[in-house]
């Protein structure tokens, strides 16, 4: 019987190894110890999934009763926020699953992509207009919102160039300006379609990722204040929307026209009480009291049907996804994924809380959707692809 010594083994290994690459970095990938994935991993896996669950039931509890008295199916939006839901699931799957690696190289073609996606709401034809706003596509019967895609590209467009200048975060000309050129543009394609929701959240992105990634204080602060006051006045530049910028510092006198929505979702958020009406039964949704019930004001529904215990365990589960990715983002040593987690957890903290702000009465109402609540297919799609992105920095986290 004739045997290989260990040199012999070794060195046909190496040739087959420059053979085949992929066979090496197969056995090194073998060759490392598993772990399970740390428990924020299952945190935020758990709550987004419970959310997109509950969100269906939403769904159908604030539309059902309305498009039976308009003679439609009380399952339609259901039906159709299902679908989108599957999606989802597709799109959080796909994204844990591509390497972070590989979103890194695709950057520059997602925040081209997304750019142009933007253009489309203002080519005549393609626009479908909704609250004043050319923010939706309609290709068919197909409508989705170019603005959600662009919102997660301009994170990975972020991550990579703080990651990639690390060294250089002083170096303003470096850093901040190219990103604040993406922003420029970003929110200049969002105020043309009327769409002033996306702009303050599209900035507050990148002004988080600007701070975590080390921009120094001063300049950034002095950016964030000419930002806010360039916000500020783009509010008051015309009678209406200055009129509807400060509508909610007196709901009481605008309940009938600028106010009426907030005043209705205000009346279906006390009649929950602490329990609530349970899912469907809200005197606030029959007919049309409350418009909009279905997507931007969800909120309103949720404290309606579970009162008060439905709305801390809501809040509750928000704050426990954003203390996970802050977690996650801290615990992984790759810059570049802790960027990404950081940026998707103030993408949903910002949307979530400027949603929350306006239903309640204690901010200007934007049109903004819920994350994982709200009936919208775009919206629903990719919060959960941007969820799939921090489970895979979670599993991976090390």
């Amino acid at each position: 019987m004739v045997t290989t010594s260990p040199p012999v083994v070794d060195r046909r290994r190496r040739a087959l190894d420059r053979v085949w690459p992929s066979r090496a970095r197969q056995r090194r990938r073998n060759a490392r110890p598993r772990t399970p994935p740390p428990a924020v991993f299952y945190v935020i896996a758990a709550v987004v999934g419970s959310f997109v669950l509950m969100g269906l039931v939403m769904v159908l509890s604030a539309s059902s009763i309305s498009l039976v008295n308009h003679g439609h199916s009380p399952w339609r939006l259901f039906n159709r926020q299902l679908v989108w839901a599957l999606f989802g699931f597709a799109g959080l799957g796909v994204s844990w699953s591509i390497p972070l690696r590989q979103w890194r190289r695709m950057v520059t073609v997602l925040l081209g992509v997304g750019f142009a996606l933007m253009c489309l709401p203002l080519v005549p034809g393609l626009a479908a207009r909704a609250n004043s706003a050319n923010e939706w596509v309609a290709v068919g019967g197909l409508t989705f919102q170019p603005s959600e895609f662009l919102k997660l590209a301009v994170i990975l467009y972020c991550a990579r160039l703080f990651a990639a200048r690390e060294a250089e975060m002083t170096d303003l000309g470096r850093t901040l300006r190219p990103v604040l050129t993406v922003a420029l543009v970003a929110v200049g394609l969002c105020l043309l379609q009327g769409d002033f929701g996306s702009c303050v959240v599209l900035v507050s992105i990148v002004f988080v990722m600007s701070f975590i990634a080390g921009t120094p204080i001063v300049p950034l602060a002095l950016t964030g204040m000419t930002g806010a006051t360039g916000g500020f006045l783009f509010a008051l530049s015309s009678k209406r929307r200055a009129n509807r910028f400060t509508a909610f510092l007196n709901i009481t006198g605008n309940r009938d026209h600028l106010s009426y929505q907030t005043w209705q979702g205000m009346i279906a958020i006390a009649q929950g009480g602490l329990t609530g009406q349970g899912p469907g039964r809200g005197s606030a949704l029959l007919g049309d009291y409350l418009p909009l019930a279905q997507s931007d004001f969800i909120f309103a529904v949720i404290a309606q049907d579970f009162g008060l215990i439905g709305v801390i365990g809501v809040l509750g589960g928000y704050l426990l996804l954003v203390y996970a990715g802050v977690q996650v983002a801290l615990a992984t040593s790759d810059r570049f994924a802790s960027l990404v987690a950081a940026g998707i957890v103030g993408w949903l903290a910002v949307q979530t809380t400027i949603n929350v702000g306006g239903v309640t009465g204690l901010m200007p109402l934007t049109g903004l959707t819920l994350p994982f609540f709200s009936a919208g297919g775009t919206s629903l799609f990719l919060s959960m692809t941007a969820a799939g992105l921090l489970l895979s920095i979670a599993r991976n986290a090390a």
